[in-house]
C-alpha cells in the first residue's frame, strides 16, 4: 500500500490490485473566519470521532446511491479501520466541485446578497467550482468548463443531472429524520470512461439543518 497523497480531510492509498484506499481523519475545514465551514479551503479543527462519523454517513449513502443505479466509484468500508475501498477514478482537469443548492446560505449569500436572503428556497440549483485551494475555489461556468477543455457540455448535462438526483435522494431521507438539507457539495470523475460520484458525502460536503441549528458531521451522525 503506498501513500498517494495527504489531504485535508483524508489520505489517499494505492492498492497493489489497483484500487484505492481512503483513510478518514478528523480534520476539520474552517472559512475565512475560522469557524467551522464545509466549503472551507483549510483544515482549521481537529473533533474526535469525525472521521469515523464522516466515513459512516458517506457508507450510508453510497450504499443508497448504488442501490439507485447511479454510477459511483464506491466498494466497500471497513469502519473498524475508518476506510473506505473505491475505484481508481480520472478527474476533470485538476478536480471540479459541484454544489447542489435547496436553500441560499454561505458563500451564495456572499455573492449574491442583494437578490437573495438567507434559507431563501432554490430548486436544486446547481453550481460548479474549481479544486483551487491558492485561488478560493473559484465558480466556473458550463462554456467555461467546455472551453478549456475540463469536461465537455455532454458530460456537464450528465453531471447536472445526476447531482439533481443525488441530491433529492438525500433531501428526502434527511427529511425522514426531521432534518433539512440546505446545500450539497459532490465531486465526479470518470471511471472507465464514464461520469461517476467520486469521494465522500458526510456533513462535511453539506448542510444539515435541525430546526434553525446546523449540524456537523458528530452532530449528524446520531440521526443514523
Amino acid at each position: 500500500m503506498k501513500l498517494i497523497k495527504e489531504g485535508k480531510t483524508k489520505d489517499v492509498y494505492a492498492l497493489e490490485n489497483g484500487n484505492i484506499l481512503l483513510k478518514f481523519k478528523d480534520t476539520a475545514t474552517v472559512g475565512e473566519d475560522g469557524q467551522l465551514d464545509p466549503g472551507g479551503n483549510k483544515v482549521g479543527a481537529t473533533i474526535e470521532g469525525l472521521g469515523l462519523a464522516s466515513l459512516r454517513i458517506t457508507r450510508y449513502y453510497f450504499e443508497k446511491i448504488n442501490a439507485a443505479g447511479i454510477p459511483t466509484h464506491y466498494i466497500d468500508s471497513d469502519l473498524n479501520a475508518g476506510t473506505m475501498t473505491v475505484r481508481p477514478a480520472v478527474f476533470f482537469g485538476k478536480g471540479v466541485e459541484i454544489i447542489c443548492r435547496l436553500k441560499a446560505t454561505g458563500s451564495f449569500i456572499r455573492r449574491y446578497g442583494d437578490y437573495c436572503s438567507e434559507g431563501q428556497d432554490l430548486d436544486f440549483l446547481v453550481e460548479a467550482s474549481l479544486k483551487d485551494d491558492d485561488r478560493g475555489d473559484p465558480m466556473i461556468s458550463p462554456d467555461t468548463l467546455e472551453m478549456l477543455g475540463i469536461m465537455s457540455r455532454a458530460e456537464y448535462e450528465e453531471i447536472r443531472t445526476l447531482a439533481r438526483k443525488i441530491t433529492e435522494i438525500i433531501r428526502d431521507d434527511l427529511n425522514s429524520k426531521g432534518l433539512t438539507l440546505y446545500d450539497l457539495k459532490l465531486e465526479f470523475g470518470r471511471i472507465d470512461g464514464k461520469v461517476a460520484l467520486i469521494d465522500e458525502i458526510s456533513s462535511g460536503c453539506m448542510r444539515v439543518y435541525k430546526g434553525d441549528k446546523w449540524l456537523h458531521t458528530v452532530e449528524l451522525e446520531k440521526y443514523f
